[in-house]
């Protein structure tokens, strides 16, 4: 009996993240948490319209694929060609990540590489 509870307790004990939809208030507070308000000049206003004209909040979408062979990830629509990785074609990956990242329920990787994103002279928020 012992070694059947084993494998229940193992799995209890792994944390499993999944795509959500955010709630735009919850995304806000996340949001703001982070730092995001005015980083590099963008209000937290910015932010929240990006977030929810890309993806409405769904951590998990995921667009069609771009004129590259490339795809959006994630609650801010994040390029697999220059900013993660998906394993489906050539990425500069400037985020150092994998796309599957941005598709969970934290939204701190996504909060990192979007930061970077928009540290990027030539891109800023235009990415």
């Amino acid at each position: 009996m012992k070694i059947l509870s084993l494998p229940a307790l193992l799995f209890s004990l792994v944390s499993v993240s999944e795509a959500k939809k955010f709630q735009r208030c919850e995304v806000t507070t996340t949001m703001r948490k982070a730092g995001l308000d005015l980083y590099y000049g963008y209000s937290l206003e910015n932010w929240i319209c990006m977030a929810y004209y890309g993806s409405k909040f769904n951590s998990g979408a995921v667009s069609g694929s771009n004129r590259h062979g490339s795809q959006n990830y994630g609650i801010f629509q994040i390029s697999s060609r220059w900013w993660c990785s998906d394993g489906k074609g050539k990425t500069a990956n400037g985020c150092r990540i994998p796309c599957s990242k941005l598709m969970d329920d934290d939204l701190q990787d996504d909060i990192l590489c979007a930061k970077r994103i928009v540290r990027d002279r030539k891109r800023r928020m235009n990415a």
